[in-house]
């Protein structure tokens, strides 16, 4: 079930809201927020994997050479991105 919140936007915001509708970016005023809502809780998501990943390592730290290794394997695996044929 949805529910009806209001917002108070300025001028601005209601330009460039509805500028993105204009140009078949979103259907509706409503769609776009909704997608701006989404993007902002992806955002706060991915802020709280962040921290947890911050928290984790602080209690366990990593050791040393599992660093220097990933260094080194992403290295390597650039060099061969970057030049396939070697």
């Amino acid at each position: 079930m949805r529910q009806q919140i209001a917002a108070r936007l300025s001028a601005a915001e209601m330009e460039k809201l509805d500028a993105l509708v204009s140009a078949g970016r979103y259907p509706s005023r409503a769609a776009a927020v909704r997608a701006g809502l989404e993007l902002l809780f992806r955002e706060e998501r991915e802020r709280e994997i962040v921290e947890a990943c911050r928290r984790g390592y602080g209690e366990q730290p990593q050791e040393e050479w599992i660093g220097r290794a990933g260094l080194l394997a992403g290295a390597r695996l650039l060099r061969e991105l970057e030049n396939p044929e070697s």
